[in-house]
């Protein structure tokens, strides 16, 4: 006879599949503007970034007018930046309650696989993807290398995600801030603005506004 498990037992928690952004979102800072300070480009990559929000230039195109002002700097930038970056409050406790219940936590990001890599590790994701910066010769070119993950590459690996963990839809749940996050929202079954803009908060399912992400863990039925 097989015993039936517990109500508390991962067998009889949800299997979600949580997909994050990573700027404002996993972390408080915006990458681009850390290496734009690092480059002494951050008040022209404040000007690209307001053209883009005013409608004059789509994301990629806007991503590699910013990622151009970095021509030059060296490759050992990363190091120092990864010491800046700060980890939203909760983002661990997240992490550990999905996965607690069986099921999967990705990131992704806008911003750079440099950067991104070494984070991911250390909180144990189990997905993540974001763009790459071309180096040469130990040196930041000011190009990009590979697709652009633009806001349909961000709906394109919530669902590549979903079918390799065997995660159906209706399990998915989106959560970002900003409108390159709105398609990936709208693909995912239950869709919540953290820490949001006004058209990002008038889409989702759920606003929370403040910097927790813990705070998602009870929206799932995974903490009371």
């Amino acid at each position: 006879m097989t015993a039936t498990p517990a109500p508390s037992s991962p067998e009889w928690l949800p299997r979600f599949l949580v997909v994050l952004d990573a700027d404002s979102t996993l972390i408080h800072n915006e990458v681009i503007e850390l290496l734009a300070e690092e480059a002494g480009s951050l008040a022209l990559v404040a000007e690209i970034t307001d053209r883009a929000m005013h409608g004059e230039l789509d994301f990629e195109q806007s991503l590699r007018a910013r990622v151009e002002t970095l021509a030059g700097l060296p490759e050992s930038v990363f190091t120092g930046i990864s010491g800046r970056i700060r980890v939203t409050d909760g983002a661990l406790e997240l992490v550990a309650g999905i996965q607690a219940a069986g099921g999967k936590i990705g990131v992704v990001s806008g911003g750079f696989h440099e950067l991104l890599d070494p984070l991911a590790d250390e909180l144990g994701l189990d997905y993540w993807r974001a763009n790459r910066l071309e180096v040469r010769d130990g040196i930041l070119t000011g190009g990009l290398v590979g697709e652009i993950v633009d806001a349909a590459g961000k709906a394109s690996a919530l669902l590549e995600w979903a079918a390799d963990a065997c995660i159906p839809q209706m399990r998915t749940v989106a959560v970002g801030d900003g409108a390159n996050d709105l398609t990936m929202m709208s693909a995912a079954a239950l869709s919540v603005a953290f820490n949001a803009k006004p058209r990002v908060k008038a889409h989702a399912n759920v606003v929370i506004d403040h910097q927790d992400l813990s705070q998602l863990l009870p929206l799932l039925g995974l903490r009371g």
